[in-house]
């Protein structure tokens, strides 16, 4: 059975996230998780965590080894890994009590949200916390979107 989280949804795990954690963070500025965290820490109020076992550091914040390594409980995990990661990497999240499970872009798996759900976790599929973030706060223009208003007014001569 697939079930997609709708946007009401999406905006109400969003709101009362205190805390992301990124699985998969990459230092390479051409990945999505870079531009992810970047966005996460100059736009957003969220307390923001990285985890990756080839990482010290992160745009001046400490990577973790693991999951378990981030101190405190964390809130929304969203996962920048490939998808055959995505079951240990479940397991992973379910033990450390998260709230959410979120799997970026282009992450559909199932199997892993069903088990996320049965263990009491909110799941969102194939959608960039990014995206969604800025969407609901009127920043689309900073995740790269054209976001002109369509109106009935006449446009002034750039």
């Amino acid at each position: 059975m697939t079930h997609d989280v709708g946007a009401v949804e999406r905006r109400a795990i969003l709101n009362r996230t205190k805390s992301v954690t990124l699985v998969g963070a990459s230092a390479n500025p051409a990945r999505p998780s870079y531009f992810v965290a970047t966005y996460l820490l100059s736009s957003t109020r969220y307390d923001v965590h990285f985890v990756n076992p080839r990482l010290d550091t992160l745009l001046g914040k400490p990577v973790y080894a693991s999951l378990k390594d981030v101190p405190g409980e964390p809130d929304l995990v969203s996962v920048f890994r490939r998808h055959d990661d995505l079951p240990q990497v479940a397991d992973e999240v379910i033990d450390a009590g998260a709230r959410t499970l979120w799997l970026q872009l282009g992450l559909w798996h199932e199997p892993v949200a069903e088990r996320a759900r049965a263990a009491g976790l909110d799941v969102v599929m194939n959608r960039c916390v990014k995206i969604e973030h800025a969407r609901f706060a009127g920043g689309l223009h900073l995740a790269g979107f054209n976001t002109g208003v369509i109106s009935s007014r006449r446009q002034s001569a750039p």
